[in-house]
């Protein structure tokens, strides 16, 4: 196997968050870690089945995390009949279910070469990228197996930082950290003020940023998304156009199982003015109708379970 670009710098890994723990942390990180073993031992295409199916069912049952979607649902495609939406809903749980037993296989399913499971469109995109040495940032959302094209970029050997999310519990946010570090990138950067100064200093040294962007950020800036106005993050925009770095989406689709399609899409095309606000919330727009066109094409492949629009909405909507 071929060195990857954080297999050639002694980087070091993210603190975990700061948080007292608890007992039930301890018995958290237990049940992750007890999974983790599992589905490694039942292998990439049995573990993605299992966990899938069960999510499939169990999922659906977990009413206040069902109602989120059914809601955003019925805001996003107000047409459609409560089967249709219940339908997608037991769709996006088993690709939940897949995606979680999938993480531990990341190592397996990010092979470019002769890989059954993966079909990469557009890799000589990515050998350009990492040629040039010019950095970029690149954008995806919480579609298919989202972890899964961080892990292709490492395996590429591309220099990148990815940014995330930090989990709740201290002890299964330092176990992500590190099984990520396995298999994406141990250049981890927290999203939120603790890693703001990071992103930066990734940019200036030249190193690109991988970014899932589709979440509410109540502190951004109102941009449609899927057609409603959203809070959205205005980072990776503001930092694409102070930074000279192109902004790449980079989209996956689960085509069957555990068998994916990756396409490294063109840098979205813009052309700044020169005013800040006015680029950050253009270019911010061409983010989210890039993101749009992954999820109406794979609907029962996007999270549908955080509450994405003004609350204001789904009082309107019941």
């Amino acid at each position: 196997m071929a060195q990857t670009a954080d297999d050639l710098e002694d980087i070091p890994l993210p603190e975990r968050r700061d948080r007292p723990v608890t007992l039930l942390h301890r018995l958290e990180l237990a049940v992750v870690a007890a999974l983790d073993g599992l589905f490694r031992v039942l292998g990439v295409g049995l573990a993605s089945a299992v966990a899938g199916k069960f999510m499939r069912y169990a999922g659906p049952l977990i009413r206040p995390v069902s109602r989120k979607a059914e809601r955003n649902l019925a805001l996003v495609y107000p047409g459609w009949t409560q089967a249709q939406r219940r339908k997608i809903i037991k769709d996006v749980w088993e690709n939940v279910g897949r995606t979680a037993a999938e993480f531990a296989h990341l190592q397996t399913l990010r092979e470019p070469a002769d890989n059954p499971r993966l079909e990469i469109i557009g890799k000589e995109k990515l050998d350009a990228i990492r040629e040039s040495g010019k950095p970029v940032i690149f954008f995806s959302g919480h579609l298919a197996n989202w972890e899964l094209g961080a892990a292709v970029l490492q395996r590429l050997g591309l220099k990148y930082a990815f940014v995330y999310r930090a989990a709740n519990n201290p002890l299964t946010d330092e176990y992500i950290i590190k099984v990520r570090a396995r298999s994406m990138a141990r250049y981890q950067i927290p999203k939120g003020k603790r890693g703001g100064r990071s992103l930066v200093d990734a940019l200036k040294g030249g190193r690109s940023l991988a970014m899932v962007v589709d979440q509410k950020l109540n502190s951004g800036i109102s941009v449609p998304f899927l057609g409603i106005p959203a809070m959205t993050a205005p980072a990776p925009a503001r930092l694409s156009l102070k930074y000279d770095a192109p902004l790449v989406q980079i989209s996956i689709e689960r085509l069957k199982g555990a068998h994916f399609r990756l396409t490294v899409r063109d840098p979205l095309d813009f052309e700044a003015t020169g005013d800040a606000a006015t680029d950050t919330q253009a270019l911010t727009l061409k983010i989210n109708e890039a993101l749009e066109r992954d999820i109406r094409a794979n609907p029962g492949q996007w999270l549908w379970f955080h509450r994405r629009w003004p609350k204001e909405l789904y009082t309107k909507s019941g």
